[in-house]
């Protein structure tokens, strides 16, 4: 991990769970982190949490809509221009999900997830992407993906409505996965040193469910992981040698069927 020390990461959703772990596991390995989520509030309280840390690392918090592109762009600049660096490491952790059923739901769900778990990601990797290649620098992005990405859920948490589905969720996953394959075989064909990771996590322990109480109240009885699972194996894929792609991790817990 030595050779990471003092580069530039940007982590999306960093304000709570997957993404607030990755960002302090980055922060602890002497990685800058600029904090990207829509949430100010939990990035202040991030930012409170780091500073207090002994060996305090450069972390930036910046709130930002990553569906709006006018807010993507103002992260990246702020690494090229107040860092005067670039992107080194990108990770794709916002996510939101919807837990009613495609045929009852509406054009509005549809456009607010796909723009977020598949359209930004997708513009988070192109842009990163551009500004590794134009430095000519070993590169790594990671998108936190899921299982769903590579089966479709066969039932849903429960037959209350707003909890009997899974909407568009499971096919962003699809596209996600389909979409780290792809930009990975155009790293291949542009011969770049950069490599792509993407981590199809099981049920984590986050709150993406928050606005769901009833569904909130169901997980807590069922095999569980803690988001600092999949941080690890952020920090795992990140420390092998440059040569070494790990291009999938599936991560679940023991008891999940």
């Amino acid at each position: 991990m030595e050779r990471w020390a003092h580069k530039c990461a940007i982590v999306t959703g960093a304000a709570s769970g997957i993404g607030k772990e990755i960002t302090i596991a980055l922060l602890k390995n002497k990685i800058n982190v600029l904090a990207l989520d829509v949430n100010a509030e939990k990035l202040s309280l991030l930012n409170r949490e780091w500073v207090q840390q002994e060996d305090c690392n450069k972390l930036c918090i910046m709130r930002c809509n990553i569906s709006n592109e006018k807010d993507l762009e103002r992260g990246f600049s702020f690494v090229e221009t107040e860092w005067n660096s670039g992107v080194d490491i990108m990770v794709n952790s916002a996510e939101v999900i919807e837990l009613s059923r495609i045929i009852e739901s509406d054009r509005a769900a549809f456009e607010k997830l796909l723009n977020i778990n598949v359209l930004a990601t997708a513009m988070c990797i192109n842009r990163a992407v551009r500004s590794m290649r134009q430095r000519n620098v070993e590169g790594h992005i990671f998108n936190i993906n899921s299982v769903l990405g590579r089966k479709i859920p066969s039932t849903a948490f429960s037959e209350i409505d707003g909890c009997n589905g899974w909407n568009l969720y499971p096919t962003c996953k699809h596209a996600t996965v389909a979409l780290t394959q792809s930009v990975r075989q155009e790293l291949i064909d542009v011969k770049a040193p950069i490599r792509i990771t993407g981590i199809n996590s099981g049920l984590v322990e986050t709150n993406i469910f928050k606005h769901s109480p009833h569904v909130t109240e169901i997980i807590k009885n069922m095999p569980i992981l803690k988001p600092e699972d999949i941080s690890s194996a952020v920090i795992y894929a990140l420390s092998m040698r440059p040569e070494v792609q790990i291009s999938e991790i599936t991560i679940q817990h023991r008891d999940e069927a």
